[in-house]
């Protein structure tokens, strides 16, 4: 592929850039979202043996080379409901905190695909790969003497060049940069940092970025006529946010875990198409996120070397989809799919400010395509809402060490639906 056929895509390419930037919010599997591309959001977020987009390198770069020439324009519109209770506190009496001040988010995303040669394709993905936001009007913190409104607004932006080398005709490798741009900002913790020891770095510094890269890498073999296998692989990546480094552990350290999965497709007939992926996400080897907040009130300090966090758990993924060809014109799709929980019951009450707790998503969608081939696709997802209750969660004892006891309890759903059109080139 030479430049000068490539520089035309670059001008959606910045125009996706810029819508991406500031819109970014979500929160499905833990913090990363459940799917990328319309269609493979339409079943549960299934892609790695199954790609159908050019959004496919953004879970098996491999599916690069199985999509053709084509470029992919999305957006979704992402509807959170978030809300924690505060029980049992000797601080006031037992209150109910909505999180939802901001209730709405637009989530674009763009892929764009190109065969190089028989054996060689490339392509460009540009997709939030995952955030949380929360806005308390009425600050859950604030009978310990927090002021202001609270929460959190975390967004992950990736560009995700990708190529892929088909080795023969059953099997398919291949690669991802994938570079990372984060933003962050919190408000309305400044009671936290009488618990760190960068006591001016823990909350309202504004919005702070962080830009890192990794890889990802992809194989895809057609094992037999009607079954395919897929697995994939992408590296930890690192971040960090200078203005909160109080705030997360090891002086602001935020790292995009590393995640990996397998994936088969088995056409059942010529019109159906069952899939499935499993997928893991180690948000417990991430100091910021893994790491228990037990340590902090046992005295070591928010920001330090290895210090408190948000207690997660690592997350694994069970995705099952369908895909069917109604009519030459039309495909339908569904699909579930079933998380453990990261957050456990003792870590509530700092997670209060990411409440990432749905563990069940619906789906289904649609694609229509047009005469000249373009094509219109559609879906809708739900994330059933999940409800952490805290388990001795509020550290005992009045200040300056404790918080009166009792418990924090957190709660999650969301509706996201989304609308795409490809170009066939």
């Amino acid at each position: 592929m030479t430049f000068h056929r490539f520089t035309p895509s670059l001008r959606p390419v910045s125009l996706a850039v810029a819508l991406l930037s500031p819109a970014l919010a979500l929160a499905t599997n833990g913090y990363f979202s459940h799917g990328y591309g319309a269609k493979s959001l339409g079943m549960a977020g299934v892609g790695i043996a199954l790609p159908q987009d050019a959004l496919a390198a953004a879970t098996n770069p491999a599916g690069t080379a199985a999509v053709g020439n084509r470029l992919d324009l999305g957006v979704s519109l992402f509807s959170p409901s978030r809300s924690a209770d505060i029980q049992g506190n000797a601080f006031g009496a037992d209150a109910h905190y909505s999180g939802n001040d901001r209730k709405h988010f637009v989530i674009p995303e763009f892929g764009y695909t190109r065969q190089v040669n028989a054996s060689t394709s490339v392509g460009l993905a540009l997709y939030g790969n995952g955030g949380m936001n929360t806005d308390y009007g009425s600050n859950p913190y604030s009978r310990f003497g927090a002021q202001g409104a609270a929460g959190v607004n975390l967004e992950q932006l990736f560009i995700s060049p990708s190529v892929a080398h088909r080795i023969n005709e059953q099997h398919t490798v291949g690669l991802a940069l994938n570079i990372a741009h984060q933003r962050f900002a919190a408000k309305g913790l400044g009671l936290f940092g009488g618990f760190s020891g960068a006591p001016g770095q823990v909350s309202n510094q504004g919005t702070d970025s962080s830009t890192g890269a990794g890889l990802r890498l992809g194989w895809t073999g057609q094992v037999s006529p009607r079954l395919t296998l897929g697995a994939t692989w992408s590296s930890r990546i690192h971040g960090r946010f200078d203005k909160y480094q109080g705030l997360f552990a090891d002086g602001g350290g935020f790292d995009v875990p590393e995640n990996y999965g397998v994936g088969v497709a088995f056409a059942a007939t010529p019109a159906l198409t069952l899939a499935a992926d499993v997928q893991t996400i180690r948000y417990s080897q991430v100091a910021s996120v893994g790491n228990s907040a037990a340590s902090l009130f046992a005295g070591q300090p928010l920001g330090s070397a290895n210090g408190p966090g948000f207690g997660w758990r690592d997350v694994t993924v069970l995705k099952l989809g369908v895909a069917h060809q109604a009519r030459p014109d039309l495909t339908l799709r569904g699909g579930v799919s079933f998380a453990n929980q990261p957050v456990p019951s003792q870590e509530t009450f700092i997670n209060i400010l990411a409440p990432g707790l749905v563990r069940k998503h619906l789906s289904f969608g649609a694609t229509l395509t047009r005469p000249n081939g373009g094509e219109w696709t559609g879906y809708i997802a739900h994330a059933f809402g999940e409800t952490v209750r805290g388990n001795g969660s509020i550290p005992g004892g009045m200040p300056p060490g404790g918080f009166g006891g009792g418990n924090a309890s957190v709660r999650l759903k969301e509706t996201m639906v989304g609308i795409a059109y490809s170009w066939k080139l």
